[in-house]
């Protein structure tokens, strides 16, 4: 049987000490016990225990000194106590004790209370793991790019980390602005709370408001009880607001208000609540030209504009991508099951010569894609989505490649114009637009197709 947990009893009465032995070592665990408070402190620094069970009255040191004597090691501790009172146990409480037991001891209910200490040990360090976990999988140097334009952002990072100042991320859709956001985050000294993040244009007005701002009891209807706000539960730490270019101007003078005065105001409530919140803010839109057409504030875009990390499009870093595409091959490697060893320089090439819209997020979807279809060890270019070998007008670029085995003419314009309703949101005359269709041309091609009945209702009258 494994050890349980090493447990260290401290108590003047032999005979009590060795019946706790008996039954903790009968359970599993791995016990040694000692008769005073000065013996238990040389014994703790040469055999640390995970837990110490402590006799509340001992000749030469008490269980409430021996556990205030305790408080730097860190070490979690039960009082045991024939004596006990109301106010010994609330003092012992209060000086950190994880439970207060009195003699005689019941068994169940001393096993009950290990056990609970030990749950909660397991759950402390768990916590420690994956905070470690996230704090590797965000640094600095986890994040793929040696081209110039991304080691200028990742200078910036290194410099900002470590301040309170507001950060602004710009960066088009699929940059990786959250990315780089977590990445400040587990690089300061707020590392060790929670990071927070909220995407502004994903959720209407109102519920941005009390997602943020938290709620009193019977604010409104359906308000049954209290609700901490994300500044709230983010004081310390730091909130990442993506799409903040996409805010109304009723929250923009709300988050102005939170960045001036470092203070909020639940919705339904009476007082100003002070927070310590670092503000980290992203958004794909070109907010100066938001604020010359009267969209945006121009007093709060210089309450977030004190630090500005641009991101640059994939396209503009396509040296990047060799180092990308090796990296998503071993992440994808796990999911997919596929021995997949690399890619062919033909395929390589025609994701250099691709103009990626949807950026690293593409590229990373379009990885995953062709290892799931790849039959081979290596991802050659019939693994690789038709839009991005053979990519619509006005990217720049246009590759055609076409493999040994051929091609279909028919799946290859099934393919084109499904990606155009779909970019279109099915809208027919938007998407014949985008082909260079006529829309009863469209029409008929739909229907020819039946693309339809397969994916998503098209609108009546779209």
């Amino acid at each position: 049987m494994s050890i349980k947990g090493n447990i260290l009893i401290v108590d003047d009465e032999k005979p009590q000490r060795e019946i706790l032995r008996l039954i903790l070592e009968d359970e599993g665990y791995s016990v040694i016990t000692t008769g005073g408070g000065n013996e238990a402190l040389a014994l703790i620094e040469k055999f640390p225990p995970e837990l110490i069970l402590s006799d509340l009255k001992m000749p030469d040191m008490n269980g409430l000194e021996l556990l205030a004597r305790l408080l730097k090691h860190n070490i979690p501790t039960i009082i045991m106590t024939a004596y006990g009172t109301i106010s010994s146990a609330v003092e012992a409480m209060k000086m950190g004790a994880m439970d207060y037991l009195t003699k005689p001891l019941d068994r169940d209910e001393l096993l009950i209370s290990v056990k609970r200490v030990f749950e909660k040990i397991a759950l402390q360090r768990e916590n420690i793991i994956l905070q470690h976990q996230l704090q590797e999988k965000f640094r600095i140097e986890n994040i793929i790019g040696s081209h110039g334009l991304m080691q200028e952002v990742f200078k910036t990072i290194r410099k900002v980390s470590n301040t309170n100042s507001t950060v602004l991320i710009y960066g088009e859709s699929g940059t990786g602005k959250e990315l780089v956001a977590r990445a400040i985050h587990y690089n300061s000294q707020r590392k060790d709370r929670p990071f927070m993040g909220i995407n502004c244009a994903a959720i209407p007005d109102t519920l941005l408001e009390s997602e943020l701002f938290g709620y009193e009891a019977g604010a409104f209807t359906g308000a049954i009880g209290r609700k901490i706000g994300l500044f709230e539960a983010s004081n310390k730490s730091t909130l990442f607001l993506d799409e903040i270019g996409d805010l109304s101007a009723n929250m923009q003078a709300k988050i102005l208000r939170v960045l001036q005065e470092k203070e909020i105001m639940r919705i339904g409530g009476r007082h100003q609540i002070k927070i310590d919140v670092r503000i980290i803010a992203a958004t794909n839109k070109d907010i100066e030209t938001e604020m010359k057409k009267g969209h945006f504030r121009e007093d709060l875009f210089y309450r977030l504009n004190v630090i500005t990390i641009t991101l640059p499009p994939l396209r503009n870093r396509i040296t990047d991508i060799p180092e990308l595409v090796n990296h998503f091959i071993a992440k994808y490697r796990v999911t997919t099951q596929k021995e997949i060893k690399g890619i062919t320089d033909e395929a390589l090439r025609i994701l250099m010569g691709y103009n990626w819209p949807g950026n690293v997020r593409q590229i990373e979807s379009v990885i995953e894609r062709a290892m799931i279809f790849s039959e081979g060890e290596m991802i050659t270019p019939k693994d690789i989505p038709v839009e991005v070998r053979i990519p619509l007008k006005g990217t720049g670029r246009f590759i055609i490649d076409i493999p040994d085995e051929g091609i279909s003419i028919e799946e290859l314009e099934r393919e084109l114009i499904l990606k155009a309703m779909e970019k279109s949101g099915w809208v027919i005359t938007k998407a014949a637009k985008l082909l260079g269709l006529s829309f009863r041309t469209l029409q008929y091609r739909l229907e020819k197709f039946n693309i339809n009945s397969g994916h998503q209702t098209i609108p009546k009258g779209a």
